[in-house]
């Protein structure tokens, strides 16, 4: 008799609960970096679902029909918004997935487009504060743009893809930034999912003392080198660079997936063999040997780097180990190059 009491008591309680507070939040995240900051923000409550595998670009992508019903069956999809992956644009029209756009967050920190192949080295202070709004960016864009002087036979847009209007995108690689993102993942996810609101709210703490770690030792290796002026393949670095205050002067080419021109070319070259060029970057996915050319007899040394970390595993060390790797990678040949 007891035993059916607790039976009857366990189902009526099963009953009284609502599907939502048992079923795990689904969520779809688009870019590898951002991937794995929800997925640390998640952590053992349920795992984000990356649409964008490995070396997918975001501006080309086709959606598979699995894409599209993860889309269509998503709790929440987290992007960075709708300049970037445009691929979404279509697709989402058919959809009412609620969306997180970290682009357009409040504090996020924002840069316009650098102009033109080559630009000035700067030394800018880092953005470890969280008090810069859109306005307060925007501000700046007079400071740091810069005349187009060059020849730029590949140069007559920007990287769609990579930026809306005047705004440079790859807003990820700035520490500072993905500090605002966590905690703007955990508020929305423990909107979505109470239940689970203080999980979310405590990885995320727990991931803010990670990134600032993190931030301290890249500030520490990075320090010795902050001077010594770089190339890299195309402009995707420029929240890393200013965080840091390092010198980046130019890109070999605006799209990475076309040919710079020879007007390019020959301005890289002569820039090179003045010898104030210390390194030159590639990218994996993306012609490495047109650095090597590039660099032939010049003095400059190569070394790569991934914007996206499309080599590493995805998961919660993912975005920690892209900046390590970003890192070490320019302390490394910057400072052999010294």
């Amino acid at each position: 008799m007891h035993r059916m009491v607790f039976h009857w008591l366990s189902l009526t309680l099963l009953l009284c609960v609502s599907p939502l507070a048992l079923a795990q939040p689904r969520v779809v995240v688009t870019l590898p970096p951002l991937h794995s900051l929800v997925a640390g923000v998640m952590g053992e409550v349920a795992e984000p679902e990356l649409l964008l595998p490995g070396g997918a670009s975001p501006h080309n992508y086709s959606l598979r029909p699995s894409d599209m019903r993860s889309l269509a069956n998503a709790d929440l999809l987290v992007w960075v918004g709708e300049d970037l992956e445009t691929f979404l644009l279509n697709p989402l029209e058919n959809t009412d997935t609620p969306r997180l756009a970290v682009a357009a967050l409040e504090d996020i920190r924002l840069y316009p487009v650098r102009e033109g192949g080559l630009w000035e080295a700067h030394a800018h202070d880092q953005d470890d504060d969280h008090g810069h709004s859109h306005e307060d960016e925007h501000a700046h864009e007079d400071e740091h743009a810069h005349d187009d002087e060059h020849d730029h036979d590949d140069d007559h847009g920007h990287d769609d893809g990579h930026a809306h209007g005047d705004l440079d995108l790859h807003l990820w690689l700035s520490p500072a930034n993905a500090r605002i993102i966590v905690t703007a993942v955990a508020e929305r996810l423990a909107e979505l999912d109470p239940d689970h609101a203080g999980t979310y709210r405590d990885n995320a703490a727990a991931l803010d003392a990670r990134l600032q770690a993190l931030d301290a030792s890249l500030s520490e290796r990075l320090a010795p080198v902050r001077e010594l002026p770089f190339l890299v393949f195309h402009d995707a670095y420029q929240y890393f660079e200013r965080h840091y205050g390092l010198a980046g002067v130019g890109a070999i080419t605006v799209d990475p997936e076309r040919q710079p021109g020879a007007g390019r070319v020959r301005e890289i070259r002569q820039r090179l063999t003045s010898h104030d060029i210390a390194c030159v970057f590639a990218e994996p996915q993306f012609r490495p040997a047109l650095v090597q050319t590039l660099i032939e007899d010049t003095g400059a040394r190569s070394a790569v780097l991934d914007p996206l970390g499309a080599e590493l595993t995805p998961g919660p060390e993912a975005y920690f180990q892209l900046l390590e790797n970003l890192g070490a990678a320019l302390a490394d040949c910057l400072g052999a190059a010294a």
